[in-house]
């Protein structure tokens, strides 16, 4: 049979199902392995058996006064083990790092034996395993412990809001702001199309109103864009770190108008993704694709990837509300993700040639544009015939080699990232 690990189900890129009905299937839930299994202070590491989901996790190290760091969107049902062997990223990837550096060893149950992966602070011995089992998607195998990397819980957290008059004022600020290497948790820049949208969303339109007309006067009008800035740490490096951020977006024209946008984008930021279902229930399909870029592609990218969304439903005379910010942001350049919101005919095969439609269009875009074909969502089978571009013939055959020494038999989630 086929073997699916499954944690908490959260994929949007096809990870879960084989799509092959005369074969028998094995999911093997990993949720009630939660539990953290040891915690080294002096270290600051701490193994947890890998089907522990992000509450619990974070849970379990608050109690000790210590923390992960790691938030992806999807983190009130992703687990430990899911973000691992999909690259995941969390919102405050710019303090804790993405799942890559936080994955420090662990353990691995290969059709081929078992994977033991001792923690170093560095080596230079050889390949690195963890680079192995990074991003491999359930095709060597079941990580059943990952030993991670932690930190003390933040004295002093704030997410705070400044607006820009346009795009190319707001990306020439959070690019300084990156390669400056301010110790900030958070940078998170919506375009013109997104800030309408949040502050549409936000509610209280009487007080938005107030607010847009304050910044009118303040030279953010049509087109201005929103950066939410996060400051995570004692108050003795992260109150400098904001000040130092906020006196460089001055010099871009940014409008610095406090906390209040920022905690309340703290209290909804797990609860966005529900909106998905609200909108289905109403008539409305919402999807999302991402990337990255180098700073000299991050505008044709975005660029390009919305109006991909936006043509490729014209031809059927249906129109595609298409946004985007910058989720990650690098000294070398920054995420791109972009949302899409199209309507839904009532018919299940005329909906999902919709969104096929929509789903290559917008990834022969983020190929065209030079970008990765995932970020932080993955591969599974719905990116896996953009993966080559990327990866060149080579290095697929290099991975296809991998997953048959630890997968002879090709049991393992057949199907994910080297399509069938």
């Amino acid at each position: 049979p086929a073997v699916l690990p499954y944690g908490g189900g959260t994929s949007v890129a096809g990870h879960l199902g084989v799509h092959d009905p005369s074969r028998p299937v094995l999911s093997i839930d990993m949720s009630r392995m939660r539990a953290m299994v040891s915690l080294d202070r002096e270290a600051q590491l701490a193994t947890f058996c890998a089907g522990v989901a992000g509450p619990d996790l974070e849970a379990q190290l608050r109690a000790h006064g210590y923390t992960l760091g790691h938030f992806p969107q999807s983190f009130e049902y992703s687990t430990l083990g899911g973000w691992v062997v999909t690259r995941s990223s969390g919102q405050q990837s710019l303090r804790y790092g993405r799942i890559e550096q936080l994955f420090a060893g662990g353990r691995v149950e290969t059709p081929a034996g078992t994977l033991d992966i001792p923690t170093f602070p560095a080596s230079s011995a050889g390949v690195d395993l963890r680079e192995m089992v990074l991003g491999s998607e359930g095709r060597l195998g079941i990580v059943t412990h990952a030993t991670v990397r932690i930190s003390r819980l933040p004295q002093h957290e704030a997410f705070h809001a400044v607006f820009f008059p346009d795009w190319e004022r707001a990306l020439n600020a959070v690019r300084e702001l990156a390669q400056a290497r301010l110790p900030l948790s958070m940078l998170r820049l919506s375009n013109a199309v997104e800030t309408t949208t949040m502050l549409t969303l936000a509610g209280h339109a009487k007080l938005v109103r107030l607010l847009e007309g304050w910044l009118r006067l303040r030279g953010c009008g049509e087109g201005k864009c929103m950066l939410m800035i996060g400051v995570s740490g004692d108050r003795a490096q992260a109150l400098p770190a904001l000040r130092a951020a906020l006196g460089l977006a001055r010099r871009h024209r940014g409008v610095h108008v406090g906390r209040g946008l920022g905690e309340r984008w703290r209290r909804n930021r797990f609860r966005n993704v529900y909106l998905r279902n609200a909108a289905w229930a109403h008539g409305y399909a919402i999807d999302t694709v991402e990337t990255a870029v180098d700073w000299p592609r991050v505008t044709q990218a975005m660029e390009g990837i919305e109006r991909a969304a936006t043509n490729a439903l014209h031809a059927s005379g249906e129109r595609v509300h298409a946004y985007t910010h910058l989720s990650h942001i690098y000294p070398q350049g920054a995420s791109v993700y972009s949302t899409f919101v199209f309507r839904l005919s009532g018919d299940f095969e005329a909906d999902m040639l919709r969104w096929r439609r929509l789903k290559d269009r917008v990834s022969e875009a983020i190929v065209a544009a030079g970008g990765t074909i995932s970020h932080q969502h993955g591969v599974g089978v719905d990116h896996a015939p953009w993966l080559e571009v990327e990866k060149g013939e080579l290095g697929m055959k290099a991975m296809a080699a991998l997953f048959r020494q630890f997968d002879p038999d090709g049991r393992m989630n057949p199907g994910k990232l080297l399509a069938s």
